[in-house]
């Protein structure tokens, strides 16, 4: 009996020990994980030629192989010092933003120099990319002292939702679970059985859920980076809406059909345009799929999604097949995804880590339109803004074939001598000047070089329609006036 005693006690020492020496050597918090500290200055829009006051912000990253530090590009935007630091240790090593994609809203960060023995000892983590509902997952913090802190949450749901970009909406997985909420904690790593199960970007703490990057986002996103050059996310180009309405199907001719989304209108110069998509081609199928009415399909492994997860989970260069239904009759259209990046569009989508284009005539201040710009109107920005300006954005399409490369307006004016009078004048996109249409803000600035008999003639699209700016009045003021007036070091930015 004492033998048999003595047996079980060694064998239940030996698993016991076992297990601690994989723990002790298995990703933990305090072994995968480490703060991120980034002092970021973001561009002034209103004021172009200034950056704001500088900010700082402290998240937590996922540490993987080679060094690198996942974390959320939402974290890491406008970046201007960044360093990495041992929770427990209070350790830290300076670091950079190795690649940012801020539609996936992921980034990498890697050490400035040869980081010594800053690593020893810490675990990377591998991404778990076999996730599914009802997993068990564990969300990781940090206390302020270093101490580790583990919430626990079951992944419940997919759908499709933005991430840090309001107007792009990608795959994304939903947790039920309290979550421990710890000060200063701006990026929180997910875990699924040692491995990276995601990043949770929200939590809603009335209703228990939080919203999580999932794993194949990620591992997308790090491969990558790991194949420069970083190709990103492609752009479909072209805006749907749904076939519920039965006189809307008799009137595509797709009433004896099931499901489809309407094509509604095609940007120029992207994927879906390239390929031969038109106005009022109905979806039917994408890469063998069937699409319903609402623009959904059934994903074997999470249920039903949006249309658009298929699309956009093609790799920039892929094919994507599709069924279309046009004008009565079936086609097979192959779209070849191609991404655009933010900086050509009419209107730039979002712009980190690079400054507005804008340009100074005496007190003119003229810009190229970004939605950064209409955002300076606070949350409520769509109903905000100067309609106008609102108008181009929702309908780059017809400004795009009218040949416009950018969106040219005049934003303000700053009172100056050369243009008494016009200070009211603002919100107003520019057509031509000395004659020459303007499609960026080069063209404007090529246009001024050559004032007509001495004056400048500036035509918009809006009332007042045309002014008229002394070019010797102008050229002082933007020499003496505007640097002594109002501190303008640097008169345009063109590039």
């Amino acid at each position: 009996m004492f033998v048999t005693r003595f047996l079980i006690a060694a064998a239940l020492a030996a698993a016991f020990c076992f297990t601690s020496t994989a723990a002790a050597h298995g990703p933990s918090p305090e072994k995968s994980m480490l703060r991120v500290n980034i002092t970021s200055q973001a561009w002034n829009f209103a004021l172009p030629w200034q950056k704001m006051n500088p900010s700082t912000r402290r998240g937590l990253g996922a540490l993987l192989s080679e060094n690198r530090v996942l974390v959320t590009a939402e974290l890491a935007q406008d970046a201007s010092y960044l360093e990495l630091e041992i929770a427990s240790s209070g350790r830290k090593l300076v670091s950079r933003v190795e690649a940012v994609d801020y539609e996936l809203n992921l980034a990498t960060i890697v050490p400035v120099e040869d980081p010594g023995d800053f690593f020893a000892g810490m675990v990377p983590l591998e991404v778990d990319t076999s996730l599914k509902p009802k997993a068990p997952l564990t969300i990781w913090q940090f206390e302020a002292n270093g101490a580790p802190v583990s919430s626990t949450a079951e992944l419940s749901r997919a759908d499709l939702a933005p991430y840090f970009l309001e107007d792009t909406s990608l795959l994304i997985f939903q947790a039920n679970g309290a979550v421990q909420y710890r000060a200063g904690t701006f990026t929180l790593p997910v875990v699924h059985e040692g491995k990276l199960a995601g990043m949770l970007i929200r939590y809603n703490s009335r209703d228990q859920v939080s919203d999580i990057i999932p794993p194949s986002i990620i591992d997308r996103f790090l491969k990558d980076v790991e194949t420069a050059p970083y190709d990103g996310v492609p752009n479909f180009g072209a805006k749907t809406a749904q076939t519920l309405d039965p006189q809307l199907r008799r009137l595509l001719k797709i009433d004896s059909l099931e499901g489809g989304i309407l094509i509604t209108s095609v940007t120029p110069g992207f994927s879906a345009e390239k390929s031969g998509l038109k106005e009022n081609d109905v979806i039917l199928e994408v890469a063998g799929h069937k699409i319903d009415s609402r623009g959904n399909y059934t994903d074997p492994d999470l249920g039903l999604l949006s249309a658009g997860h298929l699309i956009r989970s093609a790799p920039v260069g892929g094919i994507v097949k599709m069924k279309i239904h046009r004008d009565g009759k079936p086609v097979d259209v192959d779209v070849k995804m191609e991404r655009r990046p933010a900086s050509d569009y009419l209107v730039d989508p979002y712009m980190f880590d690079r400054g507005p284009r804008y340009l100074l005539l005496g007190g003119l201040l003229f810009q190229e339109l970004t939605q950064p710009y209409l955002q300076l109107g606070g949350r409520e920005w769509r109903e905000r803004s100067p309609f106008r300006l609102l108008f181009a954005r929702e309908n780059q399409e017809d400004f795009l074939r009218e040949g416009r490369r950018k969106l040219v307006f005049l934003s303000g004016v700053l009172p100056s001598p050369s243009i008494q009078g016009y200070e009211s004048l603002r919100s107003l996109i520019v057509t031509k000047v000395n004659d020459v249409p303007v499609n960026d803000i080069k063209d404007l600035a090529g246009a001024f070089a050559a004032p007509i008999n001495g004056v400048h003639k500036i035509e918009f699209s809006d009332f007042p329609k045309l002014i008229h700016v002394d070019a010797a009045a102008a050229e002082q003021d933007n020499k003496e006036f505007l640097p002594a007036r109002y501190r303008i070091n640097k008169l345009q930015r063109l590039e």
